[in-house]
């Protein structure tokens, strides 16, 4: 029986999308990434590839061993502060920006609670766009997990500090489903930044840079659940994004920021954004 044409335009465009990702996954692994570790447990990797994802990508990692002591947490400031400047504040050793909020009034727009105390809560706009994913931390160790309104109404936890975000985008290695998510977010390439935990329980901050063509055109949330996953991510959630994205590692110069912030318009390190939490390493 002969197959219809739609039948083989499928099979054609499975093969080609297939032959994409492998494609990308052999450009991350074989790339020649540029590392150090200026501190024990803390090892930055960053790479600029020229042929991923379909544009150039500026990517910037941080591989924290919690083994060696290095413990996680969430800061939270009253008001709008530079990543790296809460990282300062917090006597942190490494950070990566947080979770979404309001830029005119400074406070999240996503669930945060700490300890027993109820900051926010996810409103409508961020239900319908992104949040699917959680990050909690406590006595130093980080979890990610599914995110919901029914599990927001009935959360309970009262230790530790717990923080919605999203999409989530592993969940035991597999894509997490994001249908409930507005899929314009989902595809837009954007700068983006996100944490994921491996197998072995290493945590890793991850930035990619963007809306700067030529130098950094952004990934979407497809592209960095990818590249998480062919980075040994099990599970991992996106953060806030766009002018947002920042990494920072104490001791390094450009006041330790590793990535290049695009609030600026330029393709340099001092364009950081003011964010309202940040993800942090301590010892």
């Amino acid at each position: 029986m002969k197959k219809s044409l739609l039948i083989l335009l499928i099979e054609i465009l499975s093969i080609s999308l297939y032959a994409q990702t492998k494609s990308d996954s052999l450009a991350i692994v074989s790339a020649q990434w540029e590392v150090q570790e200026l501190v024990k447990g803390i090892t930055h990797k960053k790479i600029l590839i020229s042929n991923l994802y379909g544009g150039t990508q500026h990517i910037n990692i941080l591989f924290i061993d919690p083994k060696t002591n290095k413990k996680i947490d969430i800061a939270v400031s009253d008001t709008l502060m530079k990543t790296s400047d809460m990282a300062l504040k917090n006597g942190a050793m490494a950070a990566i920006n947080g979770s979404y909020f309001n830029m005119r009034v400074g406070n999240s727009v996503c669930f945060l609670k700490v300890g027993t105390e109820l900051k926010d809560t996810t409103t409508i706009k961020e239900w319908q766009a992104r949040v699917t994913g959680a990050i909690r931390v406590h006595k130093g160790k980080l979890e990610l997990f599914p995110w919901n309104k029914q599990i927001e109404t009935k959360y309970t936890k009262k230790k530790g500090t717990t923080l919605a975000s999203g999409p989530l985008l592993l969940l035991n290695g597999r894509e997490y489903d994001w249908t409930m998510c507005a899929q314009e977010f989902i595809e837009t390439k954007h700068p983006r930044s996100a944490v994921a935990v491996t197998e072995k329980g290493m945590v890793l901050f991850i930035t990619v840079d963007g809306r700067m063509p030529g130098f950094a055109d952004g990934v979407n949330i497809r592209e960095l659940a990818h590249l998480t996953r062919v980075l040994g991510g099990k599970d991992a959630i996106n953060l806030d994004g766009g002018g947002s994205t920042t990494l920072w590692l104490a001791g390094v110069s450009h006041s330790g920021v590793l990535n290049c912030p695009c609030d600026n318009g330029k393709f340099d390190h001092v364009g950081e954004r003011k964010v309202a939490n940040i993800l942090y390493v301590y010892e």
